[in-house]
């Protein structure tokens, strides 16, 4: 998905087509993305879309500037979810919707109505939106993952209901998603599409084989001059019946192992967009640690979670050379997801995002550093945001690996992110840091 980051200042609005789009004032208030704002005016030479702000509401405004369109109400709608008014924002976004917008427009005014839903508690709302907006708009899934704006609505059961609807790649909900899902499951099982074939292939052989026997088992039941053995005949048959079940079997097992492999890695990918506090108070998502740390997800009750974190700090030295990063989730600290408040004061320092392989060298140069400054304000532990977010993920784990829902867990993750293992009750500390090798060791590379 190509979208774009904006900057308000006073007279204009500025596009660029690096980052998820954006709106921010010359005043520190929070942001807000504007997914796909895809603009066809004349471009700068340094890449850049220029047009002066819209305002609604001047009264040295001529009759002609005072009128609504759609575009201008996404834009105050905006202007008015940074300042904090979500009710007047949310009132602009239904606005823009009645007022003809085009096909950019629209995906913009529902996916921020959705965004304003989700700031309101109405999971219903905002998913309903979110649904017209991928079905009808070509909203990306992946925009859904990653904004901040969402993380109390990935909370709710609405959104597992629509991630299930996007992995599942019904009637267009994220199609692309399912698709990114399926090129990562071929990569993580490469051999499953050449078992496939041959499931298809031999039991094609073995059908057309039982369909040229069907003659010659009837003329053996007739029997007469001429007739062929019964019992070769019934034996021929039956291996090709016995074919036709053994391949239809394992093409059936291979398509449901690859759908629990597509959840696996769906629940993978929304544990990779879980934010994290550092010791130095800097935010990030848990994508921007890999091949950094091992974290260790220690879930469950308090007096459970407590335990698990005091013992640990008899091997902190050893878990600190293996990597490992412990993140306590307290069940039930994060039912009523927490509305930052807008105001004065040092506001959390948030890591910038890494870019992905495709971006020039300079920018990948960039991520480097930027990911040697990360290592070294990582300690021994860190603090969940959006405990609601955390507690959704690991249910859903739970589930999947058949552990009672709400039971203490701890699971240990690999360098690149993915699950190592996980276990019930406290962890055995001395266990895993024999387990574990050090993190500069060549099987920690290998890990990576």
């Amino acid at each position: 998905m190509v979208a774009m980051a904006v900057v308000a200042s006073p007279q204009f609005l500025c596009f660029s087509s690096e980052s998820n789009l954006r709106i921010t004032t010359t005043t520190t208030r929070p942001c807000l993305h504007l997914p796909q704002f895809n603009s066809i005016l004349l471009r700068s030479p340094n890449n850049k879309i220029h047009f002066p702000l819209i305002s609604c509401s001047s009264s040295s405004q001529t009759p002609e500037a005072q009128t609504q369109t759609a575009e201008s109400c996404v834009n105050l709608g905006l202007q008015l979810f940074s300042k904090g008014k979500v009710k007047d924002a949310l009132t602009q976004f239904e606005t823009a919707l009645s007022l003809n917008p085009n096909p950019v427009e629209a995906q913009a005014a529902f996916y921020n109505k959705a965004c304003c839903h989700a700031y309101r508690g109405e999971g219903k709302k905002a998913a309903d939106s979110l649904r017209t907006a991928l079905r009808e708009y070509n909203l990306k899934f992946g925009t859904i993952l990653n904004d901040p704006d969402l993380a109390s609505f990935r909370a709710l059961p609405e959104f597992k209901e629509l991630q299930e609807e996007a992995r599942l790649g019904g009637e267009d909900v994220g199609s692309s998603f399912r698709r990114d899902l399926k090129l990562i499951s071929e990569v993580q099982a490469p051999f499953r599409g050449i078992r496939r074939f041959f499931s298809v292939a031999f039991t094609a052989a073995a059908g057309i084989s039982l369909f040229f026997n069907i003659p010659r088992i009837l003329g053996a039941i007739q029997g007469g001059d001429g007739a062929p053995d019964i019992l070769e005949t019934a034996g021929n048959a039956a291996v090709n019946i016995g074919g036709i079940v053994v391949f239809v079997a394992l093409f059936v097992w291979d398509n449901k192992k690859e759908e629990e492999q597509l959840a696996q890695i769906s629940r993978n990918e929304t544990l990779s967009r879980l934010p994290l506090r550092l010791s130095t108070n800097r935010i990030v998502e848990l994508v921007q640690l890999r091949d950094i740390v091992r974290p260790v997800i220690l879930a469950g009750k308090k007096e459970t979670v407590t335990l698990a974190m005091r013992k640990a700090e008899r091997f902190r030295t050893d878990l600190v050379r293996r990597g490992v990063l412990l993140v306590p989730v307290i069940f039930g600290e994060g039912r009523k997801p927490k509305i930052e408040k807008k105001g004065f004061g040092p506001k959390p320092k948030v890591a910038e995002p890494l870019p992905s392989i495709g971006e020039d060298f300079e920018k990948r140069t960039q991520s480097v550093t930027a990911q040697s400054k990360l290592k070294a304000e990582v300690r021994f532990k860190a603090e969940v945001v959006s405990p609601a977010e955390w507690e959704r993920w690991i249910r859903d784990q739970q589930e999947s690996e058949g552990v009672p829902v709400g039971e203490d867990v701890y699971i240990i993750l690999r360098l690149d992110g993915r699950v190592r293992r996980s276990g019930k009750g406290v962890p055995d500390w001395e266990q895993i840091a024999k387990e574990l090798p050090p993190i500069d060791a060549i099987l920690s590379k290998l890990e990576r």
